[in-house]
């Protein structure tokens, strides 16, 4: 099924909207099917470093085809919606426990008594946590990318799961650090910094992004148009991450310790009842396929796909992605009330 992909900027299939959320404001896209008449509500909920409804651009169109209304908030730090800065603010407000209560209450102003939760990157834990604070709430679950990792009795540091376990994540430590905000911080550096991060090179082939260590400062100069991200979504995606900065999102980074602090509430609720779809990328050099294994123990009603493509395969391979998913929607009893 070939859709045309959401204009993130103006596009008549969806509004822009803007709610105030237990205290903040967040700024989301909303669309109903033609006719105004939906089966059920699907919230969609991006990762780093994608804004909001530009990293679901193909995914929405297809959604709305099918019959759902669609939500697509820019989380917490991102585009539109407030990004606190820490300090003075509590970092609390980047965790998944904040997002979850937050997206419940979104539930709320639209007037959703149930809904769909789709995620990528840190939107797939947030919407694993979500459907674990808000069981009631959440119908269905799809998650591209992004394993399910259960809470945890014990803690450990951003820096022991990369020396034990992840080396590939040390890019969380860089980014956790500081060091990047002091050089992404200009229009300029920010159109260098996403490029890296979406796989552009230097003229000699070399890239700015090491998931074992991070930004790479002095290619980040010389780094040329990416082919996963360019044009005008990119200008879009400068537009608003130029509105304040990259500290919000790189906050997502610092959580690992509050997360798991609020975990604890969770360590007898480790399942997930939902009908849950888990799509791999299996060319994801971050979230590899290994790290998926045994997602069943803890989600009994596990559905599995996968595509081949990098960690960005929403936008790389679209047609594929929303095959798998529009197969399994299909597949769900999702009935007809429009309080879904």
């Amino acid at each position: 099924m070939t859709l045309q992909p959401i204009d993130p900027v103006s596009d008549s299939r969806v509004e822009h909207c803007n709610s105030s959320l237990n205290g903040h404001n967040y700024h989301y896209l909303y669309g109903e099917p033609p006719g105004g008449q939906y089966k059920a509500t699907v919230f969609l909920i991006h990762g780093w470093p994608d804004c909001g409804s530009a990293g679901w651009r193909y995914q929405i169109p297809l959604l709305l085809d099918m019959g759902f209304r669609v939500v697509v908030p820019d989380m917490m730090g991102y585009g539109g919606t407030d990004a606190p800065e820490v300090p003075p603010n509590d970092l609390s407000l980047y965790s998944y426990k904040r997002a979850a209560d937050d997206i419940a209450e979104l539930a709320k102003v639209i007037g959703a008594q149930q809904i769909i939760l789709g995620g990528h990157d840190w939107g797939g834990m947030i919407v694993y946590r979500t459907a674990q604070w808000h069981p009631e709430l959440i119908s269905h679950v799809f998650v591209v990318c992004t394993p399910y990792m259960p809470p945890s009795e014990g803690y450990m540091s951003n820096e022991d799961l990369v020396r034990k376990l992840l080396p590939q994540f040390g890019y969380q430590i860089h980014l956790a650090s500081g060091e990047v905000e002091k050089h992404v911080n200009n229009e300029h550096s920010i159109r260098q910094f996403l490029r890296a991060i979406y796989g552009g090179r230097t003229p000699s082939g070399e890239t700015a992004f090491d998931p074992n260590k991070g930004v790479l400062f002095d290619k980040l100069p010389h780094i040329e148009e990416s082919n996963i991200l360019n044009g005008k979504i990119l200008d879009h995606y400068v537009r608003e991450y130029s509105r304040h900065g990259i500290h919000g999102p790189v906050n997502w980074y610092r959580t690992r310790k509050v997360n798991w602090e609020h975990d604890q509430a969770l360590l007898d609720k480790k399942k997930i009842e939902q009908p849950l779809l888990f799509i791999q990328a299996t060319n994801d050099n971050v979230l590899r396929p290994e790290m998926s294994k045994g997602m069943e123990k803890f989600i009994p009603n596990l559905t599995r796909g996968e595509v081949n493509a990098s960690h960005w395969a929403l936008t790389q391979t679209p047609e594929k992605v929303n095959a798998i998913i529009a197969s399994w929607l299909g597949k769900q009893s999702l009935g007809n009330r429009s309080s879904l």
